[in-house]
């Protein structure tokens, strides 16, 4: 008895001692875990943080100064804000797309209600609403349903052609009226003007108004201070105030405009209003009953608004960057230019057809996404719980950025990097590499953009044709001297070469002709 009754208490012992050490490692573990340091970074002041530090304008200038410091993985406090910046490819694939559950989510951006970006698919936050947005938008721009936008990109890149030619000076509204044509009809229906659509200019000025606000360097300063949304008008600081609300106003109006638009189409019968993405799922909502009606539509009328801002922000701006490269760098412009007359012929047009023939033409594509990447610091990303990478600790609620302009200057994998020059995707045998900056450019993990497919055929489709049809140079003065100038670009979420003074004509008599054929047609 007495043998039994120590042994019961020699095992209630062993019981009560090995929880209490597996209590204790538990512990140990977690505090272990939260005290594995941050990424490495520059120290921040108390308060401030390491706001005053960084160049707000081109805050991915001042993250590849200091990942030269630092490493490619770095920790930034901006006011309350904690931020880690990526600076590499490899981690950015690391986290973003093998740890897509972490990092998947967005950041509260305290400007985005109110300047009227709510709507953006692009900005929000997990939710229902947003998925049903994705799903929507997924389905017209997947990669087999783009497929079908050719013959409509094929024929708005002719009609630029001729407007280029036409009316040179306003090159940027060209672009622009390319950029939002394809999507506007895919998604709306909607038929843009071939100059000055006052659509086009609509959204065009609901971006240059708020664009620049939509940072985590600019938000954060409103969600420091949201009262400046209340000052009075006479009180220093309200400027942000009135910004916010001419921004909100317009951008609403560049959302339910075309939207009511298909609409009022569908009460009239249009069959073609009627087989648009919004007509198609608006009849899909209609047997859904009332009861849905509101989330449906509002999902719907978000995926279509993001698609047409997206379209004219990122396609308009890679263009833009090409003119400018093209002016910079005529023997590149020369030597595209002698592969489309090698393979195409110079009295016809490239078609999507020729595009695997035509290395070349796609080593300029990827090089203007590398050379000057409008969207430098991709959309900022945010954690759900807090993670470990290489021995550092990244917490929970972070805004994580991956610094694109970084990796797109790293000079290990892009001797002279700040140089425009297509050949550095070209193998030995003449064929494109494996690195092609589309794989970064467009973002990674499940908020990889949706719209790629259909941006990077708009954008091959506009350089091929523009490269085999008109010269692109500097301009001169009227005693025939060069005028040179210095690139300056626009800030804020997107990046774009502000207008400079460049010369556009048809490369030759036979190719001015082949316009006036163009013209006819169309």
């Amino acid at each position: 008895m007495i043998t039994s009754v120590d042994g019961r208490l020699t095992l209630l012992a062993v019981l009560l001692i090995s929880f209490g050490v597996i209590t204790a490692l538990k512990r140990f573990l977690a505090k272990r875990q939260h005290v594995l340091p941050l990424p490495p970074g520059p120290n921040p002041l108390p308060l401030l943080g390491n706001i005053l530090s960084i160049d707000t304008k081109q805050p991915w200038l001042t993250y590849t100064q200091w990942s030269a410091a630092y490493g490619d993985l770095i920790f930034v406090r901006i006011l309350d804000q904690e931020m880690v910046v990526i600076n590499s490819q490899h981690i950015a694939q690391a986290l973003l797309e093998k740890r897509s559950r972490v990092y998947a989510d967005r950041p509260f951006l305290a400007t985005l209600e109110p300047f009227g970006w709510s709507f953006n698919m692009a900005f929000a936050r997990y939710s229902d609403e947003w998925r049903l947005s994705r799903r929507i938008f997924h389905q017209t721009f997947r990669a087999d349903s783009a497929v079908k936008f050719r013959p409509m990109q094929t024929m708005r890149a002719r009609e630029m052609i001729v407007n280029l030619i036409d009316d040179p000076q306003h090159y940027d509204s060209h672009f622009a009226t390319f950029a939002s044509s394809v999507t506007m009809s895919v998604v709306y229906d909607y038929e843009t003007g071939a100059r000055d659509d006052p659509l086009v200019h609509l959204v065009a000025h609901a971006s240059e108004l708020s664009s620049f606000m939509m940072t985590p360097e600019r938000a954060v300063v409103l969600r420091a201070f949201p009262f400046l949304l209340n000052l009075p008008d006479w009180c220093p600081g309200s400027s942000i105030k009135r910004d916010a609300q001419i921004s909100s106003k317009i951008s609403n109006k560049a959302m339910n405009v075309p939207f009511d638009y298909v609409k009022q189409h569908m009460a009239d019968d249009s069959i073609s209003s009627r087989s648009s993405m919004v007509g198609e799922h608006l009849q899909r909502i209609e047997e859904q009953g009332e009861a849905l009606r509101p989330v449906l539509e509002s999902a719907l009328k978000n995926a279509a608004s993001t698609a047409f801002g997206a379209a004219y922000e990122t396609t308009s701006s890679t263009l833009m960057v090409f003119v400018l490269a093209m002016v910079l760098y005529p023997d590149v412009q020369r030597r595209a230019q002698a592969e489309i007359d090698l393979v195409i012929g110079r009295d016809q047009l490239p078609t999507f057809e020729d595009r695997a023939s035509l290395p070349y033409i796609d080593a300029v594509l990827r090089e203007t996404l590398r050379w000057e990447p409008v969207v430098p610091l991709g959309l900022p990303h945010a954690t759900t719980s807090e993670d470990m990478y290489d021995g550092y600790f990244i917490p929970k609620g972070a805004t994580v950025v991956c610094n694109t302009w970084a990796i797109s200057r790293d000079e290990k994998r892009y001797h002279d990097a700040s140089r425009f020059m297509p050949e550095r995707f070209i193998d030995n045998n003449g064929k494109l590499t494996d690195d092609d900056p589309a794989q970064y450019i467009f973002g990674m993990g499940p908020r990889i953009c949706p719209g790629r497919y259909a941006a990077d055929a708009s954008t091959w489709c506009a350089i091929a044709t523009m490269l085999a049809t008109i010269n692109i140079f500097f301009t001169k003065d009227e005693d025939g001297k060069t005028i040179n100038f210095i690139p300056e670009f626009t800030t804020g979420v997107t990046r774009r070469p502000v207008t400079f003074p460049c010369s556009i004509s048809a490369r030759s008599q036979m190719h001015s002709e082949l316009v006036d054929t163009l013209r006819t047609v169309m």
